[in-house]
């Protein structure tokens, strides 16, 4: 699957069931809060101070 920093959170984890595991490793342990399923992944890298490139590229890489 093809990440963008624009994709909801929905849509990387309905992508990928690895996905999660990915996020939560990197310290994103909001992906079941209601608000976050709205939120853009480079708006959720932003709140958790963590570059959205690196978690695009560890999304690529393992996702």
């Amino acid at each position: 699957m093809k990440y963008s920093k624009e994709m909801t959170l929905a849509e990387v984890l309905r992508g990928n069931e690895k996905a999660a595991r990915v996020l939560m490793s990197m310290g994103m342990h909001c992906l079941g809060c209601p608000s976050s399923q709205m939120e853009s992944l480079e708006d959720a890298a932003m709140v958790h101070g963590i570059s959205v490139d690196e978690i695009l590229n560890k999304l690529e890489a393992e996702a």
